[in-house]
């Protein structure tokens, strides 16, 4: 997975001379070590995993919609509606940077997604579902990937940061 990220990088222009950061500076792969690890779903309470449920039942939105995807699957808990681009939801409600403090059911995102203009300008972000995997929509279709790989792919141009949106904690 790390190498493959890698040479994508290299072919898309986006890794930088020395193979370990990107031209913007940023880790070009981002571990999770094991002392590392963020809150499993096992671990999760039952609103975290209902929060889950309501992400897997949650349809794809358009392409360029990532953080209206998460936001209504936010929202079908019935805790209320967040509104904002991925950039808003990273700057007014993501500011842990430690794997350690992730919880399932934060918000991961982004300020600057350079794989295209409307990333660029409006970033992007998932949902963190437990055991090392975020839930996003991209390209108008809902995946899972895992945490490292979302990290580090979307980390290219900014260091992503996690939280709970709309600052309620669901644990």
């Amino acid at each position: 997975m790390r190498d493959r990220l890698l040479a994508a990088l290299a072919e898309g222009g986006l890794l930088g001379a020395d193979g370990t950061t990107t031209v913007y500076g940023q880790p070009a792969w981002r571990p999770v070590g094991p002392d590392r690890e963020p809150q499993g779903l096992m671990d999760a309470n039952e609103l975290q995993r209902r929060l889950v449920a309501c992400a897997h039942g949650t349809e794809p939105m358009a392409d360029g919609l990532c953080a209206a995807w998460v936001e209504r699957a936010f929202s079908r808990l019935g805790l209320g509606y967040v509104s904002g681009d991925a950039r808003e939801l990273c700057a007014g409600f993501c500011s842990r940077t430690d794997t350690r403090d992730l919880l399932v059911g934060m918000v991961v995102a982004t300020e600057r997604d350079p794989y295209g203009a409307g990333g660029w300008d409006h970033g992007h972000a998932g949902l963190y579902v437990g055991d090392g995997v975020v839930m996003d929509c991209a390209g108008g279709r809902v995946r899972s990937v895992p945490l490292e790989l979302w990290l580090s792919s979307y980390g290219v141009a900014s260091a992503p940061r996690w939280g709970w949106l709309g600052a309620i904690a669901l644990a």
